[in-house]
Protein backbone atom coordinates (compact mmCIF):
# COMPACT_ATOMS: atom_id res chain seq x y z
CA UNK A 1 0.00 0.00 0.00
CA UNK A 2 2.83 2.38 0.79
CA UNK A 3 4.43 1.74 -2.61
CA UNK A 4 1.11 2.43 -4.38
CA UNK A 5 0.63 5.79 -2.57
CA UNK A 6 4.17 6.91 -3.43
CA UNK A 7 3.70 6.12 -7.12
CA UNK A 8 0.39 8.03 -7.29
CA UNK A 9 1.89 11.13 -5.63
CA UNK A 10 4.80 11.15 -8.07
CA UNK A 11 2.42 11.00 -11.09
CA UNK A 12 0.41 13.99 -9.81
CA UNK A 13 3.57 16.04 -9.32
CA UNK A 14 4.68 15.39 -12.91
CA UNK A 15 1.24 16.38 -14.32
CA UNK A 16 1.46 19.83 -12.65
CA UNK A 17 4.85 20.71 -14.07
CA UNK A 18 3.57 21.79 -17.59
CA UNK A 19 1.01 24.14 -16.01
CA UNK A 20 3.74 25.94 -14.07
CA UNK A 21 5.75 26.35 -17.29
CA UNK A 22 2.81 28.24 -18.98
CA UNK A 23 3.07 31.24 -16.60
CA UNK A 24 4.75 34.14 -18.47
CA UNK A 25 7.78 35.72 -16.86
CA UNK A 26 8.00 38.97 -18.95
CA UNK A 27 5.61 41.97 -19.34
CA UNK A 28 3.72 42.22 -22.66
CA UNK A 29 4.60 45.23 -24.85
CA UNK A 30 2.10 46.65 -27.39
CA UNK A 31 3.60 47.65 -30.77
CA UNK A 32 2.86 51.30 -31.54
CA UNK A 33 3.91 54.09 -33.89
CA UNK A 34 4.53 57.64 -32.68
CA UNK A 35 4.40 61.20 -33.98
CA UNK A 36 5.21 64.69 -32.73
CA UNK A 37 3.23 67.90 -32.43
CA UNK A 38 2.98 69.93 -35.65
CA UNK A 39 2.40 73.59 -36.48
CA UNK A 40 -0.17 73.81 -39.29
CA UNK A 41 -2.63 76.27 -40.81
CA UNK A 42 -6.08 74.88 -39.95
CA UNK A 43 -9.49 76.10 -41.07
CA UNK A 44 -12.88 74.92 -39.86
CA UNK A 45 -15.61 75.30 -42.51
CA UNK A 46 -19.39 75.44 -42.28
CA UNK A 47 -21.39 73.81 -45.10
CA UNK A 48 -24.98 74.92 -45.70
CA UNK A 49 -27.61 74.97 -48.46
CA UNK A 50 -28.46 78.14 -50.41
CA UNK A 51 -31.35 78.69 -52.84
CA UNK A 52 -31.35 81.18 -55.71
CA UNK A 53 -34.15 83.76 -55.51
CA UNK A 54 -35.19 87.16 -56.91
CA UNK A 55 -35.96 89.40 -53.96
CA UNK A 56 -37.84 92.04 -55.99
CA UNK A 57 -40.76 91.25 -58.29
CA UNK A 58 -43.07 93.65 -60.10
CA UNK A 59 -46.69 92.56 -60.52
CA UNK A 60 -48.21 93.94 -63.74
CA UNK A 61 -51.95 94.61 -63.27
CA UNK A 62 -54.79 95.81 -65.47
CA UNK A 63 -55.69 99.49 -65.14
CA UNK A 64 -59.18 99.25 -66.69
CA UNK A 65 -61.91 96.71 -67.30
CA UNK A 66 -61.69 95.37 -70.82
CA UNK A 67 -60.37 92.89 -73.38
CA UNK A 68 -56.69 92.23 -74.08
CA UNK A 69 -56.00 93.29 -77.67
CA UNK A 70 -52.19 93.02 -77.67
CA UNK A 71 -49.89 90.87 -75.54
CA UNK A 72 -46.21 91.65 -76.08
CA UNK A 73 -44.78 89.41 -73.34
CA UNK A 74 -43.54 85.83 -73.15
CA UNK A 75 -42.24 83.86 -70.16
CA UNK A 76 -38.48 84.24 -69.91
CA UNK A 77 -38.35 87.27 -72.19
CA UNK A 78 -36.34 90.30 -71.05
CA UNK A 79 -38.22 93.62 -71.08
CA UNK A 80 -37.00 97.17 -70.54
CA UNK A 81 -38.53 99.85 -68.41
CA UNK A 82 -41.25 101.75 -70.33
CA UNK A 83 -41.73 98.96 -72.89
CA UNK A 84 -45.33 98.32 -73.98
CA UNK A 85 -46.59 95.05 -72.50
CA UNK A 86 -50.39 94.96 -72.91
CA UNK A 87 -53.08 96.87 -74.79
CA UNK A 88 -56.65 96.75 -73.47
CA UNK A 89 -59.96 97.89 -74.97
CA UNK A 90 -62.99 98.56 -72.85
CA UNK A 91 -66.14 96.57 -73.54
CA UNK A 92 -67.98 99.85 -74.24
CA UNK A 93 -65.47 100.75 -76.96
CA UNK A 94 -65.82 97.30 -78.47
CA UNK A 95 -69.60 97.61 -78.53
CA UNK A 96 -69.75 101.14 -79.94
CA UNK A 97 -66.79 100.71 -82.28
CA UNK A 98 -65.92 103.81 -84.34
CA UNK A 99 -69.48 105.17 -84.29
CA UNK A 100 -68.50 108.14 -82.12
CA UNK A 101 -65.59 109.04 -84.39
CA UNK A 102 -67.90 108.94 -87.40
CA UNK A 103 -70.27 111.35 -85.72
CA UNK A 104 -67.50 113.65 -84.47
CA UNK A 105 -64.01 113.21 -85.95
CA UNK A 106 -62.47 115.60 -83.42
CA UNK A 107 -63.39 113.38 -80.49
CA UNK A 108 -60.64 110.77 -81.21
CA UNK A 109 -62.30 108.08 -79.10
CA UNK A 110 -60.56 104.71 -79.07
CA UNK A 111 -61.29 103.17 -75.69
CA UNK A 112 -57.79 101.66 -75.61
CA UNK A 113 -55.53 101.46 -72.56
CA UNK A 114 -51.81 100.72 -72.55
CA UNK A 115 -49.79 99.02 -69.83
CA UNK A 116 -46.01 99.54 -69.83
CA UNK A 117 -43.20 97.95 -67.81
CA UNK A 118 -42.44 99.82 -64.61
CA UNK A 119 -38.94 98.29 -64.40
CA UNK A 120 -36.53 96.19 -66.41
CA UNK A 121 -36.35 92.44 -65.85
CA UNK A 122 -37.40 88.99 -66.97
CA UNK A 123 -41.00 87.89 -67.43
CA UNK A 124 -41.37 85.02 -64.97
CA UNK A 125 -45.13 84.55 -65.30
CA UNK A 126 -47.94 85.46 -67.75
CA UNK A 127 -51.48 85.07 -66.44
CA UNK A 128 -53.65 86.02 -69.46
CA UNK A 129 -53.64 85.71 -73.24
CA UNK A 130 -54.89 87.91 -76.05
CA UNK A 131 -58.69 88.15 -76.13
CA UNK A 132 -59.20 87.54 -72.39
CA UNK A 133 -61.51 89.84 -70.48
CA UNK A 134 -59.85 91.23 -67.32
CA UNK A 135 -60.99 93.49 -64.55
CA UNK A 136 -59.30 96.55 -63.12
CA UNK A 137 -56.48 95.49 -60.74
CA UNK A 138 -56.29 91.91 -62.01
CA UNK A 139 -52.74 90.46 -62.31
CA UNK A 140 -51.51 90.07 -65.87
CA UNK A 141 -47.81 89.16 -65.50
CA UNK A 142 -44.81 89.18 -63.13
CA UNK A 143 -41.47 90.86 -63.87
CA UNK A 144 -38.45 89.76 -61.84
CA UNK A 145 -35.80 92.39 -61.17
CA UNK A 146 -32.50 91.06 -62.54
CA UNK A 147 -30.48 93.19 -60.12
CA UNK A 148 -32.21 91.61 -57.11
CA UNK A 149 -30.84 88.12 -57.79
CA UNK A 150 -29.25 86.55 -54.66
CA UNK A 151 -28.73 83.22 -52.96
CA UNK A 152 -30.70 82.74 -49.75
CA UNK A 153 -28.58 80.65 -47.34
CA UNK A 154 -30.40 78.75 -44.59
CA UNK A 155 -28.44 79.22 -41.34
CA UNK A 156 -29.36 77.41 -38.08
CA UNK A 157 -30.16 80.15 -35.60
CA UNK A 158 -27.71 78.84 -32.98
CA UNK A 159 -24.85 79.48 -35.44
CA UNK A 160 -25.76 83.10 -36.20
CA UNK A 161 -22.76 84.38 -34.19
CA UNK A 162 -20.42 82.60 -36.64
CA UNK A 163 -21.64 84.59 -39.69
CA UNK A 164 -20.66 88.24 -40.07
CA UNK A 165 -21.76 90.90 -42.55
CA UNK A 166 -19.56 91.14 -45.69
CA UNK A 167 -18.16 87.65 -44.96
CA UNK A 168 -17.09 85.70 -48.03
CA UNK A 169 -19.01 82.59 -49.13
CA UNK A 170 -18.01 79.95 -51.69
CA UNK A 171 -20.97 78.59 -53.67
CA UNK A 172 -20.95 75.37 -55.70
CA UNK A 173 -23.78 74.86 -58.19
CA UNK A 174 -25.15 71.39 -59.07
CA UNK A 175 -23.21 71.38 -62.36
CA UNK A 176 -19.92 72.05 -60.54
CA UNK A 177 -19.69 75.77 -61.29
CA UNK A 178 -18.18 77.79 -58.43
CA UNK A 179 -19.20 81.32 -57.49
CA UNK A 180 -17.86 83.76 -54.92
CA UNK A 181 -20.46 85.55 -52.82
CA UNK A 182 -20.71 87.98 -49.93
CA UNK A 183 -23.09 88.10 -46.97
CA UNK A 184 -25.13 91.30 -47.23
CA UNK A 185 -28.04 91.03 -44.77
CA UNK A 186 -30.20 88.69 -42.68
CA UNK A 187 -33.92 88.08 -43.20
CA UNK A 188 -36.13 89.18 -40.28
CA UNK A 189 -37.95 85.83 -39.98
CA UNK A 190 -37.05 82.28 -38.92
CA UNK A 191 -38.55 79.07 -40.31
CA UNK A 192 -40.88 77.55 -37.71
CA UNK A 193 -39.98 73.89 -38.30
CA UNK A 194 -36.25 73.98 -39.06
CA UNK A 195 -35.44 77.09 -36.96
CA UNK A 196 -33.18 78.42 -39.71
CA UNK A 197 -32.71 82.05 -40.70
CA UNK A 198 -32.32 83.21 -44.28
CA UNK A 199 -28.97 84.90 -44.97
CA UNK A 200 -28.75 86.92 -48.20
CA UNK A 201 -25.60 86.16 -50.24
CA UNK A 202 -24.94 88.53 -53.14
CA UNK A 203 -23.07 87.06 -56.14
CA UNK A 204 -21.77 88.38 -59.44
CA UNK A 205 -22.74 85.82 -62.07
CA UNK A 206 -21.63 86.10 -65.68
CA UNK A 207 -24.81 84.42 -66.94
CA UNK A 208 -28.45 84.09 -65.93
CA UNK A 209 -29.08 81.57 -63.14
CA UNK A 210 -32.61 80.15 -62.75
CA UNK A 211 -34.61 80.72 -59.59
CA UNK A 212 -34.99 77.98 -56.91
CA UNK A 213 -31.60 76.42 -57.75
CA UNK A 214 -30.05 74.81 -54.64
CA UNK A 215 -26.30 75.32 -54.24
CA UNK A 216 -23.78 74.23 -51.61
CA UNK A 217 -22.51 77.17 -49.56
CA UNK A 218 -19.22 76.98 -47.65
CA UNK A 219 -17.91 79.69 -45.34
CA UNK A 220 -15.07 79.86 -42.83
CA UNK A 221 -16.15 79.28 -39.24
CA UNK A 222 -12.75 79.58 -37.51
CA UNK A 223 -9.14 79.52 -38.70
CA UNK A 224 -5.63 79.55 -37.31
CA UNK A 225 -2.41 80.16 -39.22
CA UNK A 226 -0.13 78.39 -36.69
CA UNK A 227 -2.11 75.76 -34.81
CA UNK A 228 -0.49 73.04 -32.66
CA UNK A 229 -2.09 69.94 -34.12
CA UNK A 230 -1.96 66.14 -34.11
CA UNK A 231 -3.36 63.51 -36.48
CA UNK A 232 -6.95 62.56 -35.73
CA UNK A 233 -6.00 58.99 -34.84
CA UNK A 234 -3.75 60.28 -32.02
CA UNK A 235 -6.67 61.85 -30.10
CA UNK A 236 -8.94 59.46 -28.19
CA UNK A 237 -12.10 60.01 -26.15
CA UNK A 238 -14.33 58.39 -23.56
CA UNK A 239 -17.56 56.61 -24.46
CA UNK A 240 -19.66 59.79 -24.28
CA UNK A 241 -17.05 61.85 -26.18
CA UNK A 242 -16.97 64.48 -23.45
CA UNK A 243 -13.32 64.00 -22.47
CA UNK A 244 -10.34 63.67 -24.81
CA UNK A 245 -6.80 62.45 -24.25
CA UNK A 246 -3.61 61.29 -25.93
CA UNK A 247 -1.05 58.61 -25.03
CA UNK A 248 2.36 60.21 -24.47
CA UNK A 249 5.63 58.36 -24.04
CA UNK A 250 7.54 59.22 -20.85
CA UNK A 251 10.37 56.87 -21.82
CA UNK A 252 11.11 54.39 -24.57
CA UNK A 253 8.67 51.74 -23.25
CA UNK A 254 6.04 53.49 -21.10
CA UNK A 255 3.02 55.54 -22.25
CA UNK A 256 0.77 57.62 -20.00
CA UNK A 257 -2.66 59.15 -20.55
CA UNK A 258 -2.65 62.97 -20.97
CA UNK A 259 -6.03 64.84 -21.05
CA UNK A 260 -6.23 67.44 -23.85
CA UNK A 261 -8.55 70.23 -24.96
CA UNK A 262 -9.46 70.29 -28.67
CA UNK A 263 -9.73 73.28 -30.98
CA UNK A 264 -10.20 73.36 -34.75
CA UNK A 265 -10.92 69.96 -36.30
CA UNK A 266 -10.36 69.15 -39.97
CA UNK A 267 -10.61 65.92 -41.97
CA UNK A 268 -7.22 64.61 -40.80
CA UNK A 269 -5.90 66.84 -38.00
CA UNK A 270 -7.06 68.27 -34.65
CA UNK A 271 -5.79 71.42 -32.95
CA UNK A 272 -4.55 70.90 -29.38
CA UNK A 273 -5.26 73.96 -27.25
CA UNK A 274 -3.89 72.53 -24.02
CA UNK A 275 -1.52 71.28 -22.71
CA UNK A 276 1.41 72.66 -24.68
CA UNK A 277 3.52 69.82 -26.06
CA UNK A 278 7.16 70.31 -26.99
CA UNK A 279 8.48 69.33 -30.44
CA UNK A 280 10.35 66.40 -28.85
CA UNK A 281 7.33 64.85 -27.12
CA UNK A 282 6.34 61.52 -28.65
CA UNK A 283 2.61 60.87 -29.04
CA UNK A 284 1.24 57.45 -29.98
CA UNK A 285 -0.64 57.60 -33.27
CA UNK A 286 -1.43 53.90 -33.94
CA UNK A 287 -1.86 51.07 -31.45
CA UNK A 288 -3.15 53.49 -28.81
CA UNK A 289 -6.74 52.27 -28.71
CA UNK A 290 -7.81 50.86 -25.29
CA UNK A 291 -4.32 51.23 -23.84
CA UNK A 292 -4.37 51.68 -20.04
CA UNK A 293 -2.50 54.42 -18.23
CA UNK A 294 1.24 53.65 -17.85
CA UNK A 295 1.03 50.97 -20.54
CA UNK A 296 4.08 49.10 -21.75
CA UNK A 297 4.69 49.69 -25.46
CA UNK A 298 7.22 48.99 -28.16
CA UNK A 299 7.91 51.55 -30.88
CA UNK A 300 7.90 50.08 -34.39
CA UNK A 301 8.37 51.62 -37.81
CA UNK A 302 5.11 52.74 -39.50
Amino acid sequence: MALILVSLFSCQSKSKEPEEEDVPTANTQTPVTVTTIGQDALTDYMDLNAKSVYLLKNYVKANINGYLRKVNVQPGKYVKRGQLLFSLQTKEAQSIGNSINVLDSTFHFSGLGQIKAAQSGFISEVNHQQGDYVQDGEQLAIITDKNSFVFLMQLPYELRADVKEHQGVDLTLPDGEKLRGEVTLSMPTVDTLSQTQGIVVKVKATHNIPENLVAKARLVKTSSAHASSLPKSAVLSNETQTEFYVMKLINSTTAVKIPVKKGIETNDRIEILSPKFSPTDKIIVTGNYSLPDTAKVKIVQP
